[in-house]
């Protein structure tokens, strides 16, 4: 970027602080704040984020939001069969994660908040830390919790049409936004997450569409859950914010007309 001396307007998304590699980071840092000083605007994926970061804090004055949006007519409709393996896999209630697993996922709360759920709990997806997860569950004597692997799209759909709500406890700032509640939204699902300062609280709204809870907090978590058992009216209101939200907030048109008037913006003041 500074070598080539383009002159050009440069956008760069920022979507996440350096969390987990501290160590190179007073190397790698003098770099970063010159370059994220030298362009022309820094996008913020949510308005949380912006806030809570120290590195955007320093240059708000050219930070603007544009959520990350994503397209329903990428999806798959899931097909009848999909419907019949979904039901016969996962007879009982549940409340569904979906995502790689890894070690900020906060999957390990979840699973020790499985011992109060008073429903089944589904984790679709593998990751560096699934094996640790299956070994605890099986030591805490976890039955209710279910492991399916990776599954295939429309599978992964008939999941979130079926639950009875989407959890995602993840519970370290390396969870930026969390993709997979927007999906959720997307499919008019109530939504649990924690409060980590990140874009996680800003897809899900908490009380509109559905419920944040203190984060590594088991008996939260369960409590959290247990409230979608118990008040399936409350949860399909928080479904049906969830939907709307995302149509208003989080669709990949919004995101690239927004993304389109910036680029515009930028060009117009270099012209």
């Amino acid at each position: 970027h500074f070598h080539s001396r383009h002159g050009k307007p440069a956008v760069v998304t920022y979507h996440s602080d350096i969390v987990k590699q501290r160590l190179i980071l007073p190397f790698y840092r003098p770099l970063m704040m010159r370059f994220l000083g030298a362009v022309d605007a820094i996008v913020a994926t949510s308005p949380n984020y912006l806030d809570s970061s120290p590195v955007l804090r320093t240059f708000r004055a050219k930070s603007k939001i544009i959520p990350i949006g994503i397209d329903e007519g990428a999806y798959p409709t899931p097909s009848a069969a999909d419907d019949v393996w979904c039901r016969s896999t996962v007879a009982e209630p549940f409340v569904l994660f979906v995502g790689v697993l890894r070690y900020y996922k906060g999957l390990d709360v979840l699973i020790h908040a499985a011992g109060q759920a008073r429903c089944k709990i589904v984790i679709a997806g593998s990751g560096p830390v699934e094996r640790e997860l299956r070994q605890q569950a099986e030591t805490l004597g976890r039955d209710n919790v279910i492991f399916l692997g990776e599954v295939a799209e429309p599978r992964k759909m008939a999941l979130l049409r079926t639950c009875l709500g989407f959890v995602f406890p993840s519970n370290q700032r390396s969870e930026a936004y969390g993709l997979s509640l927007a999906e959720a939204a997307m499919c008019g699902k109530p939504l649990i997450s924690c409060e980590i300062g990140t874009g996680t609280s800003y897809v899900n709204e908490a009380g509109r569409t559905g419920l944040v809870v203190p984060p590594s907090d088991p008996i939260r978590l369960a409590e959290a859950i247990n409230r979608l058992v118990d008040g399936p009216t409350e949860a399909a209101s928080w479904g049906r914010a969830a939907r709307d939200r995302y149509v208003r907030l989080f669709t990949a048109e919004r995101m690239g007309k927004s993304y389109a008037e910036l680029y515009r913006e930028l060009g117009g003041r270099k012209g």
